[in-house]
């Protein structure tokens, strides 16, 4: 690994640093010579004399008798091949030393009047590298002479110091280069949900340029050059497949629940389907099999949002309801304003559209009117105001509105009695609302306030629920762990507060309920309350007069109560702060039967013989999932952040990075740590297995490949070397097909392979490595895969590829919420996809599943895991599911 030996002492190691340097450069010239000796000899042949006049490009001979070029140098790398009329003038600056023909490379040339340094070699994205091995630079290197008249331009890669300075600097730019790069990109698990339109970027980086050469192709990142070489048996990029592929996917399951930061996230309908919501999606989920039994069942999806989903409501026929969502942006970077659906939930089609351009920031509470048949719609949005309106839900249109309140309101519920009686509640209040006048003509109506007066009883900082009685009075439960009851009086003309309601509010009663904070209420049919506490995880049934009856505790890793929603008889649904959504009753307790991250994902890896997968992120969480049952199969405190995992072939153990430099080995049968190693002080962006299960790449922000030998079962890992040549982090890696190479990627933009076999040696001639096959395709640059880039993207708009292990399809996660499926190879400019939406947030990793049935994607800040089914020609049938058909609506192509 180039390290001295602990026996050695500076002056040794500076020897035989200085040894090394003098073979490489001794074995540099030689290449020189052959190099040039060879480009005299095709000149004679291919190019006349009087081709040569007028070029700019003057050729210098200094050794006329050198042998022949060696092996590996393309038989068309010639001078002929390169044009003048067709190279930008970043590749005039950038000297052509290519593996490859001349003129192809776009690496940076040395500063004037010097040659290469020793070990240095010219890379893919533009930027310059050294290798820890010394090996020899690319053959075929021929160097045209700058015209001595032309003025030296400042640039950042450009240097007119004297040689003794020169390896100095160059160190120093590279580190101002990393610095720079992270400057404008940022790390990885940073990034997301970012304006298209406002991507920092130097110039160039909104457009887009592919340069055709014949054996390469260029195309552009953030204004740096990226080339890419051709396969051998592909003639001619015109006859590569077009159009998108003639798969597409169908959303099979959705795991997860938004409880963490969401209320009004949970009902039952009238089929007896659970409603709930995480990402942009609503889910319709039917259990299966008894109260407190296992969960099974089916789901099936609402997709009509182009956000995400912040509240429900049910009508009060069961059938239709509201979801409202937060504003967002489109994939131009356009704001996309918050707006309520409503929907059918029987045929997932989206009856009416309300308030489009009427709200700020997001819909925070909604709720039908109960008396009238729901033929009225009550809003509070999240603008600064909170401002209130009400709407005609079979018009669409808005019958009243006021501002509400500078402070946050978390609920809004219609009177069952009388809907011109509205109430919000939320930080440290309660508000009685009169809705009168217009008798249904649009914005007529008025809304007047009155207070609630907490009086002698202690104000709480929040109110984040409350319910209706049966007799009319108020049930709240608040921040102190108190249920108020708020009893009915006549209007009195010296209560203060303002508005004109026949009646008013005050305070009756006061149980002390829970400790900390009450989250939810629920009125049950047979006229009893439940109370779900948020420190002390209870929940309580209390009979008339607030007497407690029965009560359950949940589980401390489920978190505390969020929601709670009444099943048939006398199941209860319960939604946590854990995202997890547990199903049974008070006498037998409670089981999950949905459950799912609670922060943003990252790490993800699919089985390589079963239909699961594992996923990670900065909630600390490994999870197994099983992809059949639809449920989780276990999961263990990692106590530091996963970002990346990956399988043995066996399946017997699986690797995860962390954000620290630790990488574990667990059992996946017994959960038990089979091995942890530190590499480095710095995150861990990608660990992969060799196909063969041999060695195991570890990809990491120090830029280094740390590449581990292992033991037959997977156990046991050793050092077997280090990849060292990256100028910046290491974002994504692959094995060839024989496991003696790698391709990786870097937050630069470089490509650069790897003889892993011969000691991690980096391969300076890239061309060499245009027909290699490889194991896997998860490098989001490379002549594969360069087509699904966007036009003018910065270079940080795609997050993770993956290619199907058919090699028929590439999925792709972007930064814009969405999932594409593309045909592979992917070596068109701007190539069509198939789009799927359903995220609300950068989507972080993509995945299939090992016959290809499945794809499988991670949300990233909405912590949301989608399982797709994948349809269409050419693949395998689906495996059977539990799940049953999804109806049209369900799975859009949007």
């Amino acid at each position: 690994e180039g390290s001295a030996g602990p026996g050695e002492g500076p002056a040794q190691e500076a020897l035989q640093s200085l040894s090394q340097r003098l073979r490489v450069q001794e074995e540099e010239m030689e290449l020189v010579k052959a190099a040039l000796a060879e480009a005299l000899r095709m000149l004679r042949l291919q190019v006349p004399p009087a081709a040569l006049q007028g070029t700019g490009i003057r050729l210098i001979c200094c050794f006329p008798g050198s042998p022949a070029a060696p092996p590996g140098l393309p038989p068309t790398c010639s001078p002929s091949l390169v044009s003048r009329g067709t190279q930008t003038e970043t590749e005039m600056e950038m000297g052509p030393s290519c593996p490859g023909p001349p003129g192809l490379s776009n690496g940076p040339r040395a500063p004037q009047g010097a040659s290469e340094e020793p070990g240095g070699t010219q890379l893919e994205g533009g930027g310059s590298s050294s290798s820890g091995t010394g090996s020899p630079g690319p053959p075929g290197v021929l160097k045209p002479a700058q015209p001595p008249q032309r003025a030296e331009t400042p640039r950042r890669n450009s240097s007119s110091s004297s040689p003794s300075e020169r390896p100095r600097q160059k160190l120093s730019r590279k580190a101002a280069s990393s610095a720079n790069l992270l400057l404008r990109s940022g790390s990885t698990e940073s990034r997301g949900g970012k304006d298209p339109l406002s991507s920092p970027g130097g110039p160039g980086s909104r457009r887009s340029n592919y340069n055709l050469e014949g054996i390469s192709v260029k195309m552009f990142l953030r204004g740096r050059p990226i080339t890419m070489y051709i396969p051998s048996g592909i003639r001619s990029l015109e006859e590569l497949p077009i159009g998108p592929p003639p798969e597409t996917l169908s959303l099979d399951w959705v795991y997860g629940y938004r409880g963490r930061d969401s209320r009004s996230n949970l009902f039952v309908l009238r089929s007896g389907e659970v409603v709930y919501f995480i990402a942009c999606v609503v889910v319709l989920y039917r259990p299966g099999g008894g109260p407190g039994g296992p969960g099974g069942g089916g789901q099936r999806h609402y997709r009509g949002h182009s956000d995400c989903v912040r509240c429900l409501a049910v009508h009060p026929d069961g059938v239709r309801v509201a979801s409202g969502q937060t504003a967002g942006v489109d994939k131009d970077g356009k704001p996309l304003q918050p707006v309520v659906h409503i929907w059918d939930s029987e045929t997932l089609l989206k009856l009416q559209e309300i308030g489009l351009g009427a709200f700020e920031r997001g819909v925070g509470a909604l709720a039908f009117s109960v008396v009238d048949q729901g033929a009225f719609l009550c809003v509070v949005d999240d603008s600064n105001e909170h401002m209130l309106s009400v709407w005609d839900c079979s018009r669409g249109t808005k019958l009243a509105e006021i501002k509400s309140t500078n402070d946050s309101v978390l609920a809004v519920g219609f009177s069952p009695r009388d809907s011109s009686c509205i109430v919000t509640s939320g930080k440290s209040h309660v508000h009685f609302w009169n809705w009168s006048g217009g008798a249904g003509v649009p914005g007529n109506g008025t809304l007047t306030r009155k207070q609630g007066v907490f009086g002698k009883y202690k104000k709480p900082k929040f109110v984040p629920c409350f319910v209706f009685l049966p007799d009319g009075d108020i049930l709240t439960g608040d921040s102190e762990g108190n249920i108020l009851t708020w009893g009915r009086s006549l209007s009195d003309s010296k209560t203060p507060g303002r508005g004109g309601a026949k009646e008013t509010y005050g305070i009756v009663a006061q149980a002390h309920a829970h400790e900390g904070s009450i989250f939810a209420l629920c009125l049950r049919r047979d006229g009893t309350v439940l109370s779900g506490g948020g420190r002390d995880r209870r929940l309580v049934q209390w009979g008339p007069g607030l007497v407690a009856l029965q009560e359950a505790e949940i589980p401390e890793h489920f978190g505390a109560v969020r929601a709670i929603a009444e099943g048939p008889g006398s199941e209860l649904l319960v939604g946590t702060t854990k995202n997890a959504l547990l199903r049974g009753d008070l006498a037998q307790g409670f089981s999950p039967v949905i459950q799912g991250h609670t922060d943003e994902l990252w790490g993800l890896c699919t089985h390589p013989s079963q239909n699961r997968f594992l996923t990670c992120g900065h909630d600390r969480q490994l999870c197994l999932w099983d992809g059949e049952g639809h449920a989780l199969a276990w999961s263990i405190d990692l106590k530091e952040t996963g970002l990346c995992a990956d399988f043995h072939p066996s399946g017997a153990v699986v690797a995860v990075g962390l954000n620290t430099g630790r990488w574990l080995v667990l059992d996946t049968e017994t959960r038990e740590i089979m091995s942890d190693i530190t590499d480095g002080n710095e995150q861990l962006s990608v660990v992969r297995y060799s196909p063969d299960g041999m060695y195991l790449a570890i990809g990491s922000h120090d830029n280094m490949i740390y590449i581990y030998s292992v033991s037959s079962d997977g156990a046991k890992s050793s050092r077997f070397g280090r990849c060292v040549g990256h100028s910046s982090f290491i974002t994504h890696l692959d094995w060839s097909k024989d496991g003696n190479f790698i391709m990786s990627n870097s937050g630069d933009y470089e490509i650069l392979y790897w003889d892993v076999a011969a000691g991690c040696k980096l391969l300076r001639n890239r061309y060499e490595s245009r027909d290699r096959e490889w194991a896997t395709y998860t490098c989001v640059l490379g002549f594969h895969v360069y087509g699904v880039w966007p036009d003018g993207s910065d270079g940080t708009d795609i997050n993770s590829l993956c290619r199907s292990h058919n090699e028929r399809v590439v999925a792709v996660a972007d930064d814009f919420c969405k999932v594409h499926l593309f045909q592979y190879p992917c070596a068109r400019a701007k190539a069509p996809s198939r789009i799927y939406a359903g995220h609300g947030s950068h989507v972080t990793s993509v995945r299939f599943t090992h016959e290809d049935s499945h794809l499988v994607s991670l949300g990233g800040k909405d912590a949301s895991i989608f399982q797709w089914r994948v349809l269409g020609a050419g693949l395998a049938p689906a495996t059977p599911s539990r799940t049953p058909s999804l109806s049209p609506a369900s799975s859009l192509d949007v």
